[in-house]
């Protein structure tokens, strides 16, 4: 007897882990619509729907008109069921941009605080501001992504500028703080899956995404829809890859070769005076030079990736846009036998904080999912 009573509830967590789960991913749908995707029979369904709405879990939106047979109700994930928030740490500005969000996606709130010498005393007052924008309790939230521009590895960051935000257990606090589950990524990874989610990347079977900005250099690697962190969160730091020979010109890694200053340096060589490695981007004049010195980098990731697709983002990379990709691209083909397409990001937003929403809502849902 015990055996069929865990059994029987063991199906009803299946059932309705499956019917949640199709009303994440589709949106609305009827009893119908959900009988016909599952398979599940008609009392079965309602009795799953049931539950669900008692879990305050799904609402009814809606109901059919119209069309043959009786009015039937439209169902939809409850967006207040659950929340997330996702927090981009910026290092040129020294300031936090933090949104909340609900279970359906919906951005309740979107702010930027500045920076403090402490950390967790940052992140925490972000976390809060956002919350009391969105008029979500903070204790409401079930996930906090950071996005930082440095490798996570066994709760520390590295490679990290910015003062205070490479201490060791610094994660663990912010966690203490917040009193909910939080979880770090690189930013340029970040960014690399808002180009799989919402970019020009969707098709792709894989792709590396260069983060061209102003104040650093990264490569974001998917592979399939996994994003490869390596053994110590450090994949993707091409800044740090050499380039030519040591001393060599003053050129030692490929910062050097593309970074902010870099490019500031060769606009002033063509007659370019800015004070924006971005604004010095835009410039036709500049492209066949500067498009050599990416080509260099990038024919280094084809040569041992051999990605589909190349995305140029970052400040740098979204200024010169398609005109610096076609570029680039050209200047790939003269260095590389294998046939990599060169684009610009499709994004025009923060990449990072949508890759940070969209990281973060997952961990939700997949949680809530579980615990069904």
């Amino acid at each position: 007897m015990t055996q069929q009573a865990g059994s029987s509830r063991l199906l009803r967590e299946i059932n309705e882990s499956a019917a949640l789960s199709l009303l994440l991913e589709r949106g609305p749908l009827t009893r119908g619509d959900l009988r016909e995707l599952t398979g599940l029979a008609k009392p079965t369904t309602s009795d799953v729907m049931r539950r669900l709405q008692e879990a305050g879990l799904v609402r009814v939106v809606g109901r059919t008109s119209g069309g043959p047979g009786p009015n039937a109700d439209i169902y939809d994930v409850n967006p207040d069921a659950a929340y997330a928030a996702a927090v981009s740490l910026q290092e040129k500005d020294s300031t936090l941009v933090t949104a909340v969000c609900d279970l359906a996606g919906e951005v309740r709130a979107r702010v930027t605080t500045k920076l403090h010498d402490d950390p967790v005393r940052s992140v925490g007052e972000a976390v809060q501001v956002a919350c009391q924008k969105a008029r979500v309790p903070r204790k409401r939230l079930d996930h906090v992504q950071l996005g930082v521009p440095g490798a996570h590895h066994d709760g520390t960051i590295r490679y990290v500028d910015v003062p205070g935000w490479s201490r060791p257990g610094l994660i663990g606090d912010i966690r203490a703080r917040l009193r909910t589950q939080v979880s770090v990524d690189n930013d340029v990874n970040l960014a690399a899956a808002a180009e799989r989610s919402r970019g020009i990347a969707r098709e792709a079977d894989s792709f590396a995404l260069l983060w061209l900005g102003e104040e650093g250099l990264g490569l974001g690697i998917d592979l399939g829809g996994t994003i490869l962190r390596g053994a110590r969160g450090g994949a993707g730091e091409i800044g740090y890859m050499p380039v030519g020979l040591p001393q060599r010109d003053g050129v030692h890694d490929f910062q050097d070769l593309v970074g902010g200053p870099a490019i500031l340096a060769l606009a002033r060589e063509h007659g370019i005076e800015t004070e924006r490695a971005a604004t010095a981007a835009t410039h036709a004049v500049l492209h066949s030079a500067l498009a050599t010195r990416i080509a260099v980098g990038i024919a280094a990731v084809v040569a041992v990736l051999d990605p589909a697709l190349v995305v140029l983002a970052g400040e740098v990379g979204q200024a010169g846009g398609p005109a610096l990709a076609d570029a680039v691209g050209a200047a790939l083909r003269d260095l590389s036998v294998l046939e990599t397409e060169v684009a610009a990001t499709g994004l025009t937003e923060d990449a990072v904080l949508l890759g940070a929403l969209d990281t973060t809502l997952t961990a939700v849902r997949t949680a809530l999912l579980d615990r069904r």
